[in-house]
């Protein structure tokens, strides 16, 4: 690449992110600081015609400052195939709105951009579902219709935690021990009365203690340091944006097969910024769509991992 190379990122409104804790708006500084011209792009502004897939971009500068972080400059119409990369950065929840969006992205991959993270990646790899392909990596787990199937589970682990398929940000988890006398009501409210899938796993007692850890992964290799997220002690849930307290530790032998076992894989499958959720040394969760944990490891450990980032994204751009 000769002349500066454009980076444009679909997102969430910028206006609303959180200055301190945005792990896009770090990919967005350190992209521009690495030479990259920015575009600024929301679901509403792609489209496809005859093919091909358009945009109705805003050239975009970003600033570390807490009061004024952006800005945005007049909107232009491009061949979204014309920019250099793409960041989808949009946040859950996971409809048919953001699967279209993967269908214009998936058109924009074809027509020359390198999208971050691969289109196919993102509408493939349900988050809590992909597990499913890692075993070895986790606890037990199911995903049924069949609230019978889901008694079972419970009766055989004595202790369970439920999830919608389909949630972010510890939104409608439960755990339920054997004897609660809410559980029909959670597994009917999670099913619909069997009507959609739930996933429910054996519940692991040391996120009391050790928390839920993010592990990152860019391009397969892990950050050397994991952020737990430890719950409050009138919460269950291991999620910042349920209350849980972010703590940055090293990665240890488990964490380290763990991530031996699912980031060369995904980096395979054009996966290059993916976030484990691992409790107890089994995997929970594999976050595809926007992972987060960026600033909170770069403030405790003085990392900057938005620029491992996009030094892996200038590699693939560089090889193609």
């Amino acid at each position: 690449m000769t002349s500066r190379p454009t980076l444009a990122v679909v997102m969430d409104p910028i206006a609303d992110i959180k200055f301190a804790k945005d792990s896009t708006l770090a990919m967005l500084l350190a992209a521009a600081a690495d030479g990259f011209d920015l575009l600024y792009l929301e679901l509403a502004d792609l489209w496809l015609r005859d093919g091909v897939a358009c945009g109705q971009a805003r050239p975009l500068k970003v600033y570390k400052d807490p009061t004024r972080w952006f800005e945005l400059g007049e909107p232009e119409t491009w061949r979204l195939g014309d920019i250099d990369a793409i960041l989808m950065r949009k946040d859950p929840p996971f409809d048919t709105e953001y699967i279209y969006a993967t269908y214009i992205l998936e058109r924009a991959e074809d027509q020359g951009a390198l999208v971050v993270n691969r289109p196919r990646g993102l509408r493939d790899m349900n988050e809590k579902v992909y597990t499913a392909w890692f075993p070895q990596c986790c606890a037990p787990t199911l995903v049924t219709r069949d609230m019978t199937r889901m008694q079972a589970f419970l009766a055989e682990h004595g202790k369970i935690v439920c999830k919608p398929l389909h949630g972010m940000g510890g939104r409608s988890i439960f755990v339920i021990e054997q004897g609660d006398k809410n559980t029909n009501v959670v597994f009917e409210t999670l099913s619909e009365y069997g009507e959609r899938f739930a996933i429910v796993q054996r519940y692991l007692p040391e996120i009391v203690e050790t928390g839920d850890s993010r592990v990152l992964l860019v391009d397969g290799t892990p950050i050397p340091y994991a952020l737990a997220r430890i719950p409050s002690s009138e919460d269950n849930r291991g999620n910042l944006a349920a209350g849980a307290t972010g703590v940055g530790r090293p990665l240890n032998e488990r964490d380290l097969f763990l991530t031996g076992q699912i980031g060369p894989k995904l980096a395979e499958q054009g996966m290059l910024f993916v976030g484990l959720d691992v409790i107890g040394g089994y995997v929970t969760e594999i976050n595809v769509t926007s992972p987060t944990g960026i600033r909170e490891l770069d403030k405790q450990f003085g990392i900057d991992i938005a620029a491992l980032l996009i030094a892996a994204i200038r590699r693939r751009l560089e090889s193609r």
